[in-house]
């Protein structure tokens, strides 16, 4: 029997044997055992670790799958913004992006021969198919692993990202005090194949394609089901790195050296990754890459395009959400030719009608297709498309695919014109053409509709089509879907709402609200305890703010920015729903169309109905007053780049002290503040004779 030193002794050399394993398959690619050795090592150590828990560590590879399934997923804010980058689709994109960013560094003018000396290099990698994710390191143990979100908040799936093995839980020494380490949440070609082929024997549901895959499962509240889909991962980028006494971490001077390093502490890099001196060569790489993309184990839709010099990237900067610095070469759509043989119409949760085309099956961009969205009618228009039409699809990785030309010399003469239904398809309500977009005031009313109805332009306004059903199930299932969402509300998804209905439990939203425990767990697939989740869910989302409350009813052409502006201008639901459009109208930022859709909306009696019941039914909403500050009553326009912290941080020290946000200039503007490379809204904020403040007197107005 060994003692418990040596049993210490043997459960170190197992970690290190596991982690070794790991390393060389997922880093090295160079695979020593099989799976099956793999898993009987991790057995073992398991099984000692369960015997001696006190010598249990939070870097062990035994904890890659733990924890009971997440009721939800908590926000987590990132420290540094996760940027998205701007996309170029030709070499002519290519070049102006560099002359662009040669006339900012003062670079010279030759685009083709840049010296690499004092000049400009280029790193190449792939843009891989998957799910944005920060990982956090603290001496040397992954702590903590969220999603991008919107690039300031993300959500926390610590706990899903453990599960994969290319992931290392321990960082290979020596390592910094703190690390955090982006990069994609994958899942391979070969991955994706086998488990569709399981699928199909057990008659569930068909994944799309990779990157959908990757991403929803990451997004699996039970790890273990993340853990089933085998995800892969690839890191891009070191974002934070503290550690003052190690010399290699001190001296990270390009984006080639962060991946260099990354390698050196375990993770999988891109091995196509190319360091380019001129353009010419990175026109060069982005071919070869599109030679062979089909081939490899990833998917992938194009190149990224980064400035290797990292003190270059810092002059560059960011602007909006995205870098100077980088650029997304995409690969063309994948496209495939087919015959349209037949148009439905789909209803939204606006009411808005949708035509999509219907084909046989076909395949294109690694899946295979057997409808297409139409847009709207103004595409069909474009197209001059019929029923019977052969066309070309097209798509581009997880995007819905779309009919983009149609080949009016194949047609027989049995081909059918489109007609837009006389009654809605889903309740055979009445169905209303709308002018929308463009000019002021309402949204103009047409009664006519059905037949031919393809005159789609009203002056400078397209026409839409809705069913003007305020009950249409299609709607009601749409505007549930869209309220639970901005409530936040994740244990209630699509199937359980829909099943909630079918079951005569809810109509609509307000319904959720009288829900209990006992008219749930007694339906098939329902326990107490998932019964238990929902209601908590529920209960818990009860009081909501106004903002929040005016996005979730789901009004026509209002979305978060335009609910806040409304919640800070009225301050109360009741002065919301009382108000004139003329009233509405006035509010910066919302112009006559916006203005008629909201005055519409509080003027309906069905909405008004729901509003009481959501009420009635114990739905609390309140309003954050803001608190007053030095900045109380100054609104802000910024333009430009700002040098010392991101447009986002600036927007919420504004806030902090009372002041408002716009995004256009006018006279009732306070302040411009103007960074590096200021747009139209400088010259706007000048000829109106607005206050403008350079960074430096910004800083020092937000002095407390």
């Amino acid at each position: 029997m060994p003692t418990k030193h040596e049993t210490r002794q043997r459960i170190e050399k197992l970690r290190g044997q596991i982690e070794d394993l790991r390393y060389r398959y997922h880093v090295l690619d160079d695979p020593k055992v099989t799976d099956d050795v793999y898993e009987s090592l991790a057995r073992e150590l398991k099984a000692l670790e369960d015997q001696y828990p006190e010598f249990r560590d939070a870097g062990s590879p035994t904890n890659r799958v733990a924890g009971r399934p997440l009721e939800k997923f908590v926000k987590v804010r990132h420290d540094v913004r996760m940027t998205s980058l701007n996309d170029i689709f030709s070499v002519e994109d290519l070049e102006s992006w560099e002359k662009r960013i040669k006339k900012l560094l003062g670079a010279g003018e030759d685009l083709k021969a840049v010296p690499a000396q004092g000049g400009i290099e280029y790193f190449c990698e792939l843009k891989l198919d998957g799910l944005s994710v920060s990982l956090i390191y603290e001496d040397g143990v992954f702590v903590q692993g969220s999603t991008r979100g919107d690039g300031m908040v993300g959500e926390d799936i610590t706990q899903n990202l453990k599960t994969i093995r290319a992931i290392p839980l321990k960082l290979r020494p020596p390592y910094p005090k703190f690390i955090e380490v982006r990069g994609e949440g994958l899942m391979s070609k070969k991955v994706f194949r086998e488990l569709n082929e399981v699928y199909a024997k057990q008659g569930k549901p068909l994944l799309a394609n990779t990157r959908n895959a990757a991403a929803g499962s990451l997004r699996q509240l039970d790890p273990r089901l993340a853990a089933e889909r085998r995800l892969d991962f690839s890191a891009w980028d070191i974002s934070q790195l503290k550690d003052s006494k190690i010399e290699r971490f001190k001296n990270l001077r390009t984006h080639s050296q962060k991946h260099r390093l990354l390698r050196e502490l375990g993770f999988r890099v891109d091995p196509n990754e190319k360091k380019c001196a001129t353009l010419a060569e990175v026109e060069q790489f982005i071919g070869h890459i599109g030679n062979i993309r089909a081939d490899l184990p990833f998917g992938t839709d194009g190149v990224v395009i980064s400035v290797d010099d990292l003190s270059q990237q810092e002059r560059l900067g960011i602007v909006g959400k995205a870098p100077r610095y980088m650029a997304a070469y995409k690969y063309p759509a994948e496209r495939a030719t087919t015959m349209v043989k037949g148009v439905i119409w789909n209803v939204g949760r606006t009411g808005v009608l949708t035509p999509v085309a219907l084909f046989e099956p076909t395949p294109v961009a690694g899946s295979t297709v057997s409808k297409a969205t139409l847009h709207n009618l103004d595409q069909i228009n474009r197209l001059g498309l019929k029923i019977g039409d052969t066309v070309v699809i097209q798509k581009a990785g997880d995007v819905i695919p779309e009919v983009v030309e149609a080949f009016p010399k194949l047609r027989t003469g049995k081909e059918k014109a489109i007609k837009v239904p006389e009654k809605c398809p889903v309740c055979e309500g009445k169905i209303e053409r709308r002018s929308v977009g463009g000019g002021s005031g309402r949204p103009k009313k047409m009664p006519k509709a059905g037949g031919q109805g393809l005159s789609l332009q009203d002056g400078n306004r397209s026409v839409a089509y809705y069913c003007a059903n305020p009950r249409c199930p299609a709607k009601n299932r749409r505007a549930l879907q869209h309220f639970v969402n901005v409530l936040e509300i994740y244990t209630v998804g699509p199937k359980i709402l829909h099943r909630f209905q079918d079951e005569g439990l809810i109509s609509d939203a307000a319904d959720l609200f009288t829900l209990k425990k006992e008219d749930i767990e007694g339906l098939d697939r329902f326990g107490e305890k998932s019964a238990d989740n929902i209601i908590r869910s529920i209960q818990d989302h009860c009081a909501v703010a106004l903002p929040r409350f005016i996005n979730a009813l789901g009004i026509l052409h209002v979305g978060e920015q335009t609910a806040e502006d409304l919640a800070e201008y009225f301050g109360s639901l009741d002065k919301l729903m009382h108000a004139s459009a003329d009233e509405i109208n006035s509010i910066e930022n919302i112009g006559g169309v916006v203005a008629g859709s909201v005055y519409d909306y509080f003027h309906h009696k069905e909405n008004i109905k729901f509003i009481r019941k959501l009420l009635d039914n114990g739905v609390r909403v309140y309003h954050e007053h803001k608190k007053s500050g030095k900045l109380t009553g100054k609104t802000f326009v910024i333009t430009g780049t700002l040098e010392t912290m991101s447009r986002d941080e600036a927007k919420m020290k504004i806030k902090s002290f009372g002041g408002k946000i716009t995004e256009s200039v006018s006279k009732q503007t306070s302040y411009v503040v103007v960074g590096s490379d200021p747009g139209s809204k400088y010259e706007k904020a000048v000829k109106l004779g607005i206050m403008t403040l350079d960074e430096a007197k910004f800083l020092d107005l937000l002095k407390p």
